[in-house]
């Protein structure tokens, strides 16, 4: 038997693969039990295919081992080989993770002072939550090439100056917040400090970038605010809150009125020595005459 199988090549090489999954073929006569056969392990070989390409190979081979009857065969069900589509379900999911993570140009390089402003009320609440920590605007596009350049220097100076906050502000996603704050140029720069509020305000690129060497190197040594961080200006809020395209709410400082002195009674000052040597004068000019009056009307 195991020469007709040899010649047929049907004799498969697996000899640890599981019972479960795989399939197997017993061969024996017809009126053999299933139980008496001789069984192959075969890796998901169709059944049809199997038996006529074993008939049609070994028909004299079988008549002669077999004296002439049939060859029968059975396939036992089991659970279906998933090797290759697992395989290929982790290689997907890890090629997923490889580029899923790709940085945009704008967010290689971040320091941990700087980040991305994500509302106008986010912007607002960094500003007024600083204290007296010097906070630089950094206003820009994906498509701007200034602006893509003079990144690798603005995270370097990040990292120069750890006690200083960066702000990004995307002007693709935050186009309507650019244009209510007065923004129209870019790369744009604003910086704040504490009570002081907005220090300056500038537009520089990689080839103007001593402008903003100057400006850090001006504002970055400490000082205290006598008040609470005023962070945007009146204005800006107001002009924030009246955008249609922002969801941003501001309500106006009341107006306090202002008092004006009362009149004073008494004189702001006491008189000079020469006004009382003047009005001692005078009194004097006015007794004389009066007594030439008496004495002229005896």
């Amino acid at each position: 038997m195991a020469e007709v199988f040899g010649k047929t090549g049907l004799i498969s090489s697996w000899n640890s693969y599981s019972n479960h999954h795989c399939r197997r073929i017993s061969v024996g006569p017809k009126n053999l039990n299933c139980k008496s056969g001789v069984s192959f392990p075969l890796r998901r070989s169709p059944s049809l295919k199997l038996k006529s390409q074993v008939l049609r190979s070994s028909s004299s081979s079988t008549q002669s081992q077999f004296y002439g009857r049939k060859i029968v065969f059975q396939v036992m069900k089991s659970i279906p080989y998933r090797g290759i589509s697992l395989f290929r379900a982790s290689t997907a999911s890890q090629m997923g993770r490889v580029f899923g993570k790709a940085k945009k140009w704008w967010e290689k390089g971040l320091q941990p002072n700087t980040r991305e402003v994500t509302s106008a009320q986010d912007l607002v609440d960094s500003l007024l939550n600083a204290g007296d920590k010097l906070v630089i605007i950094d206003f820009f596009s994906p498509g701007c090439g200034g602006c893509k350049a003079l990144h690798p220097k603005l995270c370097q100076f990040a990292e120069m100056h750890p006690d200083v906050l960066f702000l990004q502000v995307n002007n693709e996603e935050h186009r309507a917040m650019s244009y209510s704050l007065g923004v129209h140029v870019l790369p744009f720069f604003r910086f704040y400090r504490g009570a002081q509020g907005r220090l300056c305000s500038f537009s520089c690129t990689n080839a103007t970038i001593k402008k903003f060497k100057d400006a850090l190197a001006k504002h970055t040594p400490d000082r205290c605010s006598l008040g609470p961080a005023k962070g945007l200006e009146e204005k800006e809020l107001l002009a924030l809150a009246a955008n249609k395209d922002l969801n941003f709410t501001y309500t106006p400082k009341p107006i306090q009125p202002v008092l004006e002195p009362a009149p004073l009674e008494f004189p702001l000052h006491a008189p000079a020595k020469h006004e009382l040597a003047a009005k001692a004068k005078a009194d004097t000019v006015k007794v004389s005459e009066k007594r030439t009056l008496t004495t002229a009307g005896r």
